[in-house]
């Protein structure tokens, strides 16, 4: 399975099983294993690097098992072609994910001006609730 130009996944490293699926269908459901799991050895696979390896792990959460494969399951469809092509879509996608390197965060500080603006704002709000009180009954 062809991920980008460079990356090509083996097929030892995916395994599909078909499974029966919930959901409509009628006898169908009942009788014909239509979903999908696809399973990818992610940690074994000698094709991605261990950077992406770590934000496969990241992304995938709760897919990721702990012998080191992902497992997806994809029961949207009645047709057991449409749900493999669906799982391996999926699959390709999330490793694409991985592939991207996140922007490093650059710190950034509030603007003099920006400060003085909420501090404004601060002695105003505060002036307005300094207003605020019990009234004097000898007052009235």
């Amino acid at each position: 399975m062809r991920i980008t130009p460079q990356i090509e996944l083996a097929e030892w490293e995916l395994t599909e099983q078909f499974v029966q699926s919930g959901g409509p269908g009628g006898q169908n459901v009942n009788k014909v294993a239509t979903a999908v799991e696809l399973r990818f050895e992610a940690e074994r696979s000698p094709n991605l690097p261990e950077p992406v390896k770590a934000r496969l792990r990241r992304l995938a959460g709760r897919r990721w098992t702990k012998d080191g494969a992902i497992v997806l399951k994809v029961s949207d469809t009645r047709s057991q072609g449409r749900n493999r092509e669906l799982a391996r879509a999926r699959m390709t996608e999330l490793i694409r994910a991985a592939l991207e390197r996140p922007k490093r965060r650059v710190p950034t500080k509030p603007t003099l001006g920006s400060k003085r603006r909420r501090l404004a704002g601060k002695r105003q709000r505060g002036e307005v609730k300094a207003l605020r009180g019990t009234v004097d009954p000898s007052q009235g």
